[in-house]
């Protein structure tokens, strides 16, 4: 038994399938989009969050890529209360339960494997897997996903893929992350088998390095009013 199972154990409370799936909803619906977040310095850990706020992007998905992501995770839980903090770029089970420690809000993957998939179900917080194969979504699908991040949605076929999709999984949604730009944004927003999208394209690496909140904060802005 491992440690979600464990947990599951002795915490009947925890969330079914369901309650995940309408979690996910929820989170997507108040997002519209979701800023993916590489954190390289502790400084930059508020205002970073601050400027994307201040453009009107609440639900962070702050990724594991670096040693900081977890640290940005606990941080922004207990000092920015009114954000929705996500972990992204979770490998595997271990990772999962640190970020679920760490406070995070939700889970994002790039890619599922059995493992990791079984684990998320029985997580507190709902998972995102990341796919870009129907038969990738079909081992979600088996184990009562219906949420997916479609990844990397332009080399996956961007939205011909997700158009082809909408036959045979018709209840199934997707948050488009990789490749997604200004350019394109309107186009994936605009199918309906789209709940959110995620990207970083406001978090231009010398805008960052050079502290220029202000430019992150007008981009964000900018790709909300692209959706009004």
């Amino acid at each position: 038994m491992n440690t979600l199972q464990r947990r599951k154990a002795h915490s009947p409370e925890l969330p079914d399938m369901a309650s995940h799936t309408a979690r996910i909803d929820e989170l997507c619906a108040a997002a519209r989009i979701l800023p993916v977040i590489k954190i390289e310095r502790e400084a930059d850990i508020l205002p970073l969050a601050d400027a994307l706020a201040a453009g009107g992007l609440h639900t962070l998905e702050i990724t594991l890529r670096s040693d900081l992501g977890l640290e940005a995770i606990a941080q922004l839980r207990k000092l920015r209360p009114d954000l929705r903090i996500g972990a992204g770029t979770v490998l595997d089970e271990s990772m999962l339960i640190e970020a679920v420690a760490a406070g995070a809000e939700f889970i994002v993957t790039p890619g599922g494997t059995q493992a990791l998939l079984e684990a998320g179900r029985e997580s507190p917080v709902p998972l995102l897997p990341g796919v870009s194969s129907a038969s990738e979504i079909m081992l979600g699908y088996n184990l009562g996903y219906r949420r997916f991040k479609l990844f990397p949605a332009e080399l996956a076929g961007g939205v011909a893929a997700l158009k082809a999709f909408r036959g045979p999984f018709g209840n199934v949604r997707f948050c488009p992350t990789g490749g997604l730009n200004p350019g394109n944004l309107q186009q994936y927003m605009q199918q309906p088998n789209v709940m959110c999208v995620g990207g970083s394209w406001m978090l231009e690496d010398a805008w960052i390095r050079g502290g220029d909140w202000q430019r992150v904060t007008q981009a964000s802005r900018e790709a909300l009013q692209l959706l009004a």
